[in-house]
């Protein structure tokens, strides 16, 4: 059943409508999505409040009862998981992600050796909070793959990585800087997993640091879900379809995103 059918029934038994769209995303979304919702707010009139942090946190706010009306999670598991529940309607993928590596620019790196450089004793991993946010997650399904290349990498990778981001205890960069640029110039990780998309960002504040792609054998990749909550206003349908639509995908393509699969 499409999104904005779901919203039709919803209004029906008694959503309300609603001028301000709650829009709660994944905070590798920022970037892209506060563009979109300059976009939709220019084109449709509404306007939207934004929430942005890790997928796996915003779905624990939504469960207890905060207000939201759109989800856009880094997973397709939150999101299920609220519609599973009754909380949501059907969730559809709207983009694609990956994970690349951002590395000091001390370190001596190509996609060829990334494992190795990774096994490294003296080499500190950074990774976000598995469970919490997604990019944790798929860090560990990298560990997992990399078993298979190197047996023994996954418990060696696991007991080594350290949780820098996306958990509920997570030191939290000053306002306006990127997460990861500054865990990085920080120096609190020689290599850091996490999306290419966060890659590019960091990059931009923090210049030196190298951006290395994930061999084919250890690539994971991200698919983003979205869907709108229980009581979600038209004008939420709309959104939703706006961020699902070309104007909505050519800004997430300009970031770095790729589009969902057919």
């Amino acid at each position: 059943m499409r999104i904005a059918v779901f919203v039709a029934c919803l209004l029906m038994s008694g959503g309300a409508m609603a001028d301000t769209v709650k829009l709660h995303a994944a905070g590798s979304l920022k970037a892209a999505l506060t563009q979109v919702v300059r976009d939709f707010e220019a084109a449709a009139g509404h306007k939207v409040e934004t929430a942005f942090g890790p997928s796996g946190l915003l779905r624990q706010r939504i469960e207890k009862g905060e207000s939201a009306e759109v989800f856009a999670s880094a997973n397709m598991t939150h999101p299920k998981t609220l519609e599973k529940a009754g909380k949501a309607g059907p969730v559809r993928m709207f983009a694609r992600n990956k994970l690349c590596a951002i590395v000091q620019s001390g370190v001596t790196v190509s996609t060829d050796t990334l494992l190795d450089v990774l096994l490294d004793p003296k080499v500190t991993v950074g990774t976000s909070t598995p469970k919490a946010d997604p990019s944790g997650d798929y860090a560990w399904r990298l560990f997992a793959k990399a078993d298979k290349v190197s047996p023994g990498a996954e418990k060696a990778l696991d007991a080594k990585a350290v949780k820098l981001t996306g958990g509920p205890t997570s030191q939290k960069a000053p306002k306006g800087r990127n997460q990861y640029g500054w865990v990085m110039e920080n120096r609190r990780a020689d290599v850091f997993l996490t999306y290419c998309t966060n890659a590019v960002l960091a990059k931009k504040e923090v210049p030196g640091l190298q951006i290395v792609a994930v061999p084919d054998a250890l690539s994971v990749g991200a698919d983003y879900g979205i869907t709108l909550i229980a009581g979600a206003s038209e004008a939420a349908a709309l959104l939703a379809d706006f961020i699902l639509g070309p104007d909505g995908q050519k800004v997430l393509a300009r970031f770095g995103f790729d589009a969902p699969e057919k």
